[in-house]
């Protein structure tokens, strides 16, 4: 299979990774933001005409469709927040994503998901056949987990601070452990603070949480498995995910895991660590304690977050990618012929 990657932006150049060797890259000098306007809203210009390049599949990393003159189209759908709570998006995924995914989809020729639980609510939602709907989990990394827990560890966060991610209702539970006592481990959070955080970073800076809780930013990708080898658990009170990769990769580091019960998360977490109501600060401060106070029990996340890594293989991810484009292509050749 001949793989082509396709980029574009004004002034970021697509740089060249141990990733993508094999496969053909194009860069154009088109300001990313004036593309996304013409494929979103006059499906013009077509990718394969921008390429100069046949394609067999075009496939869209998000909800909207390629345009194409004579390939098949793929999209992938992370989840649907976008169209559940538009006030928590921005730019063009607030201005295009909700009032033209029903009909991008209904057009797609394969829809790639990343959970049972998206490929359910692009079904009911979107009313997509389930037939083209193509679930494709990414794969664990391959990190050697950690013999022991660190000494001193930290309560780790580990995601982009912003409205979905319900970053103060974890503040309020930390609160809540400071308050009751004994103090519980520092807290972390990491990951780029969009503008809506400023209202919890602020609170970072007073009693009773400054000196208690940090933000590091962004961490670059070769240092996150040193981030979470340093981690009591991870903390992942999400309102929604389609997915949720920062629980894969606790589970893959060897830490234990306190999520939310929404979205995705209890379908990847399985029976590997604790899931808690992200609305109620009581029960998500309680999840916590129980995981950082019970050496027995987060040890026991461990062990099975270890098995259950192994259903998460990147092989098995590029298979499942590979028959969903086959399976595009026939419907889309069907469709010609119809």
């Amino acid at each position: 299979m001949d793989l082509t990657i396709f980029s574009s932006s004004w002034k970021d150049r697509l740089s060249t990774t141990p990733e993508l060797r094999g496969a053909c890259c194009v860069d154009r000098r088109i300001p990313v933001a004036l593309l996304n306007l013409l494929w979103h809203r006059l499906e013009w210009p077509a990718a394969d005409r921008l390429a100069h390049r046949h394609f067999d599949v075009v496939h869209s990393s998000h909800p909207l469709l390629m345009p194409a003159v004579d390939a098949a189209q793929v999209i992938t759908i992370h989840d649907l927040d976008f169209l559940s709570h538009p006030e928590r998006t921005r730019a063009e995924i607030r201005r295009d994503y909700p009032s033209l995914v029903r009909r991008h989809a209904s057009r797609a020729h394969a829809v790639v998901v990343p959970s049972r639980f998206t490929a359910g609510e692009v079904e009911r939602r979107l009313g997509v056949p389930a037939d083209r709907i193509v679930v494709c989990s990414p794969g664990a990394p391959d990190w050697r987990p950690r013999s022991r827990p660190p000494r001193g560890g930290y309560l780790l966060f580990f995601g982009t601070l912003e409205p979905r991610k319900n970053v103060g209702v974890l503040l309020d539970a930390y609160t809540r452990l400071l308050e009751e006592g004994p103090p519980p481990p520092p807290l972390v959070l990491a990951g780029h603070a969009r503008p809506e955080a400023a209202q919890w970073l602020s609170r970072l800076t007073a009693p009773p949480l400054m000196g208690r809780v940090s933000h590091i930013g962004y961490v670059d990708p070769d240092k996150r498995e040193a981030l979470y080898a340093g981690a009591s658990l991870l903390v992942m009170p999400s309102l929604d995910e389609g997915f949720g990769i920062p629980v894969l990769e606790a589970m893959a580091a060897g830490v234990p895991v306190v999520a939310a019960r929404r979205g995705a998360l209890p379908e990847v977490l399985g029976d590997a660590g604790v899931l808690v109501d992200p609305l109620d600060p009581r029960d998500l401060a309680a999840g916590l304690r129980r995981v950082y106070s019970d050496v027995d029990g987060a040890a026991s996340c461990v062990e099975r977050g270890r098995a259950r890594v192994g259903c998460f293989r990147w092989t098995d991810a590029a298979r499942c990618a590979y028959d969903a484009y086959r399976a595009a292509v026939t419907r889309h050749v069907q469709e010609r012929r119809a």
